[in-house]
C-alpha cells in the first residue's frame, strides 16, 4: 500500500477492532443483561455494546482528534479532517446476549464520503477481515475472493430480519417467495459477518432491508474488494431501503427478484 494515510487508517482500525474484540470476548459477564432497547423491545443494547464503543471512539479520538466519528450507540462528531469513522462496536448483539458466536466489531473509515478502509473482527471465529479501496480484501493475510456464480437455483443466500414487527412480517413474506428460487436461505444475525462471508466465498449472496451505515460500511467494502457486486434497488447504492451483495451472476437475478417482490418496502 503506497498511500500513507490509508495505511495509517487501516492500522488504527485493525488495532481498535482487536482491542474491542478482546474486551467483548474476554470481558463478557456471566450475568449479561439488556441495558436499553432501540427500535422495539427485542432490539437490544447491552452494557458491552456501550463499553466497546467507548473504547473504540476513545482510541480513535486520541490518535486522530480531528476526525469525525459515527457510532451505533450514539457517537456522532463531525470532525474537520475529511475523515469519518463509522463504527458498529458489536454487530450481532442478540447473538452475543445469548452466547452465540456470530458477532463482530465493524470499523470503517470514510474519506470525502466514500469508504476507503473496512475492518470486521469476528473474535469467536478467530478471524479479522479487512479491505482498502482498490487494494483487495483479506482475512488474516489471506486474499479473499467471492465464489464463482452458480445458477440462482443453486445459490446459498443469507438475509436478516428487522426488529419492528410490521417490517419483519413483510421480510418473511419476501423470504417465503425467494426460498423456492434458491438452494437455501441462511440467517446469521450479523450483517457484517454475512458481507464478509460473501467475500470469503461462504455465501453466494446476501440481502437485507433496514440496515444502518454502521452495519454496512466495512462489510460492503470488503465484499466489493473480494469481487462481489453490491447495491440496493436497481441502479442505487446500498442503503437502509435495501442492501444486496452477491457474486457476479447471482447479484443481477437476485436483485431483480427482490425488486419484483418489493423487498425494499414494508
Amino acid at each position: 500500500m503506497t498511500d500513507p494515510l490509508l495505511s495509517e487508517l487501516l492500522d488504527l482500525a485493525l488495532e481498535a477492532a482487536r482491542q474491542a474484540g478482546d474486551l467483548l470476548r474476554d470481558g463478557r459477564p456471566a450475568d449479561l443483561g439488556v441495558a436499553a432497547t432501540k427500535s422495539s423491545p427485542i432490539d437490544v443494547v447491552t452494557e458491552m455494546d456501550i463499553a466497546a464503543e467507548k473504547l473504540i471512539t476513545g482510541f480513535l479520538a486520541d490518535r486522530r482528534p480531528e476526525d469525525g466519528i459515527l457510532g451505533e450507540e450514539g457517537a456522532n462528531t463531525a470532525g474537520t479532517s475529511g475523515v469519518r469513522w463509522v463504527v458498529d462496536p458489536l454487530d450481532g448483539t442478540v447473538n452475543y446476549l445469548y452466547g452465540l458466536p456470530t458477532w463482530a466489531v465493524s470499523i470503517a473509515a470514510e474519506q470525502g464520503g466514500e469508504t476507503v478502509v473496512g475492518v470486521v473482527a469476528a473474535p469467536m471465529r478467530g478471524e479479522t477481515y479487512h479491505a482498502v479501496r482498490g487494494g483487495g480484501a483479506y482475512a488474516d493475510g489471506k486474499a479473499l475472493r467471492c465464489r464463482p456464480a452458480p445458477p440462482l437455483g443453486q445459490a446459498l443466500v443469507s438475509t436478516g430480519f428487522n426488529y419492528v414487527t410490521r417490517v419483519r412480517t413483510h421480510q418473511a413474506e419476501v423470504a417465503q417467495r425467494l426460498i423456492p428460487r434458491l438452494r437455501d436461505i441462511r440467517r446469521s444475525g450479523s450483517a457484517a459477518v454475512d458481507l464478509c462471508d460473501v467475500a470469503a466465498g461462504r455465501l453466494d449472496g446476501y440481502y437485507e432491508r433496514g440496515l444502518s451505515p454502521w452495519d454496512l460500511a466495512a462489510g460492503d467494502l470488503i465484499a466489493r474488494e473480494a469481487g462481489a457486486l453490491t447495491g440496493g434497488r436497481p441502479g442505487e447504492a446500498p442503503s437502509g431501503e435495501l442492501a444486496v451483495a452477491a457474486t457476479p451472476g447471482v447479484f443481477e437475478p437476485l436483485q431483480a427478484l427482490l425488486e419484483e417482490f418489493g423487498a425494499w418496502h414494508d
